[in-house]
């Protein structure tokens, strides 16, 4: 089965310290995600970054601080996981990376069948993702030391929904 690894929103907005959304415990996954992109590189397994890029009048900022508004600094890609000229990036403005981008038929055209999903937030943004990969046939693998959130309840919850929900495999 043809795979694809996705890292989600790991970005200067959500890590740096003082950031608009800072989530502390995504800096605990840069290794294990470093790890990860390199393994996927050797393996010639596609890496696609899905980032939040929104305007700066975006509705999602009815709800969350202003954050990774496109074209500034905190929309960039923390330089710890910079891509390279292989990878692939995705632009989103809503929780889920399928919403409204062209992932779907990235993912077609590269042959992918099975999504490992990484980054940030476990019950936001992979959770959502999570969902709409599942809605349209692909498996899911969530692994747990490359996700974070800013609860570990509501991170804990998510898993359970992908697990049980979803049959998403957890590794």
């Amino acid at each position: 089965m043809k795979k694809a690894l996705l890292i989600n929103d790991m970005l200067n907005d959500f890590l740096l310290p003082g950031a608009p959304l800072e989530v502390p415990r995504g800096r605990d996954i840069v290794p294990s995600l470093k790890e990860r992109i390199n393994q996927a590189r050797k393996e010639r397994i596609p890496v696609i970054y899905i980032c939040d890029s929104h305007s700066r009048d975006d509705e999602e900022f009815r709800h969350w601080p202003p954050h990774a508004v496109a074209g500034t600094d905190g929309a960039r890609i923390i330089d710890e996981l910079k891509p390279q000229s292989e990878d692939y990036i995705i632009e989103k403005t809503r929780y889920s990376g399928f919403y409204k981008t062209n992932l779907d038929s990235l993912l077609k055209r590269l042959g992918i069948e099975e999504l490992i999903i990484t980054g940030l937030m476990t019950n936001i943004c992979i959770l959502y993702t999570a969902v709409d990969a599942e809605i349209r046939g692909y498996s899911v693998i969530i692994p747990t030391d490359s996700v974070a959130e800013l609860n570990e309840a509501d991170g804990q919850f998510a898993l359970s929904q992908m697990a049980n929900v979803l049959r998403a495999k957890l590794i």
